[in-house]
């Protein structure tokens, strides 16, 4: 019998997306990876790193080969070399991104595995484009997404899950109104009990200022925003806890008392969460329609073409969409 086909895109040519698919021969498991990339980029990445990797193209219905990788040829739109950037690959990049969403909204994947994009160069392109989490949402017409980054602690797992994404931070506190924490929670609570089997999950939440707020003295975005919300969904029986001072929410004994964390900011929940867990964190995006996990790391363009990339987020990322893909089909 096939297993499940997991799509994972390739992401920046010029970094080490390219090279990090190529060790996914390196995997067994329940589900079968399908590269997104220009076969040829593959090929020589591959022959300059001494990888015996054996690559086939992709076609649907093609049963599984032992030690052979599937590639779903998406061609370049300029030539690329590992650790320099060319805006012209803008819309190569994207047009991974749109071939495995398509896959998966029509049932060909089982989900989406996405190895990392550079933001800048894409823009520099002429592109605007704010991130993964953003543009899935938007090609998909899903109003809100929540991101979420996990990795697994000498603890335990380790879950934290944003209200705002990339924003600057002096439009963080305008962004966090009643009606998108709301949304975000409930998206929360849904796919945790979803997609990760937890009956009934336990969420701590953060405070927005130092001391979440001190009684007001410090802000009063916890008292006329956060509570409300939070006291509201307890009432319908949502187990939330909080508004939690940010510098003490990652404690041991607070961290005890949750199945996820979830932070106002970018930089207030993961930095705590790439602390514990990165090279083996991986970025997951609840609300969308299909499954999607990524890596919790960027392009670095500085380790492209050597050989000395981790794999063990892209690892992590296409594990997790595999055990989420089975819980789905069960």
């Amino acid at each position: 019998m096939n297993r499940p086909l997991i799509a994972v895109t390739s992401g920046e040519p010029a970094g080490i997306g390219p090279e990090l698919c190529l060790r996914l021969l390196e995997l067994t498991g329940a589900a079968q990876p399908v590269v997104l990339a220009d076969r040829p980029l593959l090929q020589q990445r591959a022959s300059a790193l001494g990888l015996a990797v054996v690559l086939r193209d992709y076609l649907p219905g093609q049963a599984a080969q032992a030690g052979v990788l599937d590639v779903l040829h998406v061609p370049l739109v300029a030539p690329a070399q590992a650790g320099r950037l060319d805006p012209a690959n803008g819309p190569y990049v994207l047009a991974l991104l749109d071939r495995a969403l398509a896959g998966c909204r029509r049932g060909e994947f089982a989900a989406m595995v996405t190895a990392p994009v550079h933001k800048g160069v894409i823009n520099d392109a002429g592109i605007a484009f704010t991130g993964h989490t953003e543009y899935l949402a938007e090609q998909t017409a899903t109003p809100l997404v929540v991101m979420m980054l996990a990795g697994n602690t000498e603890r335990g797992p380790l879950r934290v899950a944003l209200v705002t994404t990339h924003l600057p931070l002096k439009e963080v506190p305008a962004a966090i109104t009643p009606k998108v924490l709301e949304q975000t929670l409930r998206i929360l609570h849904a796919d945790l009990r979803s997609k990760y089997g937890l009956a009934a999950p336990r969420i701590l939440v953060a405070g927005l200022n130092p001391h979440a707020g001190e009684g007001g003295y410090l802000g009063r975005e916890e008292i006329d925003v956060i509570t409300p919300v939070l006291d509201k969904l307890r009432g319908e029986g949502l187990q939330l806890s909080g508004p939690h001072p940010a510098d003490t929410m990652f404690t041991p004994p607070v961290l005890a008392g949750g199945d996820a964390v979830l932070a106002m900011y970018h930089d207030q929940g993961l930095t705590a969460l790439k602390y514990a867990t990165f090279g083996h964190g991986i970025n997951v995006t609840l609300g969308l329609p299909i499954i999607r996990t990524s890596v919790d790391h960027g392009t670095a363009l500085e380790l492209a073409g050597s050989g000395r990339a981790d794999p063990g987020s892209l690892f992590e990322a296409f594990a997790e969409a595999a055990r989420m893909a089975a819980r789905k089909a069960a």
